[in-house]
């Protein structure tokens, strides 16, 4: 609409570019599938200066910052990419977990072998995720029904379309400025499920809450203006 790279997208390109790396290392979805496990994001936050454009190029910097309590956190720093003179444009911290397919559960793989030495340490300097409390009296709500589309290979939603589906039913106008993403995945949801959003609008963020048709909540995002 505006020749802007859309947030869902960036954050699939983030996906991609953390399971590339992974299976470089010997730890990706080609190794864990043999397990019948898979990686699952549970937590994003992400800080952008501003949004890349049409042709514009982008380089992505990543690295595991930790891994530990079933978790494993792992960073980025986002550049745009002049003729070769690099501009750090946004950062983002991703936690992730390993899921066994069968049981439909995480759990701690990180004492195989194939993590030894996979962690950077660096620290990357990011505020915590706010505290998002209960929207009461949302400003909206929207249901969307999985389809097809929506689901991956793990045979649930995939994570960018929590996003994709938060951004149909309200789309903050402060997406081209420094902007702050935070989001939680709490809650598989499937093929055929209702997946409700709500959404509570104030002049400088958006806060979002999927629940599912138990009213249980699902996924739960702020974007903010920075």
């Amino acid at each position: 609409m505006n020749r802007k790279l859309r947030l869902y997208t960036l954050e699939n390109y983030l996906l991609n570019v953390a399971g590339r790396c992974a299976d470089s290392l010997g730890f990706g979805v080609n190794y864990l599938s043999r397990q019948n496990r898979t990686w699952i994001l549970t937590r994003l936050a992400l800080e952008m200066r501003y949004m890349p454009a049409n042709c514009d190029h982008i380089v992505f910097e990543t690295w595991i910052e930790s891994n530990n309590h079933m978790l494993s956190t792992r960073d980025f720093r986002i550049y745009m990419d002049n003729n070769g003179s690099r501009e750090l444009i946004g950062c983002a911290k991703t936690v992730w977990a390993v899921l066994d397919l069968t049981k439909r559960e995480v759990v701690n793989c990180f004492d195989d072998p194939a993590f030894a030495d996979a962690v950077d340490g660096e620290v990357l300097d990011l505020p915590r995720m706010p505290r998002m409390l209960p929207i009461t009296e949302p400003d909206g709500v929207v249901e969307h029904v999985i389809q097809y589309s929506d689901v991956d290979y793990n045979r649930h939603c995939n994570s960018c379309k929590y996003l994709e589906n938060m951004l149909n039913a309200c789309l903050p106008n402060f997406l081209t400025g420094p902007f702050r993403l935070d989001i939680n995945y709490a809650k598989e949801v499937y093929l055929g499920d209702t997946l409700t959003t709500y959404y509570l609008e104030d002049k400088h963020f958006v806060q979002y809450a999927q629940k599912d048709v138990n009213a249980k909540t699902c996924c739960s995002a702020r974007i903010a203006e920075l």
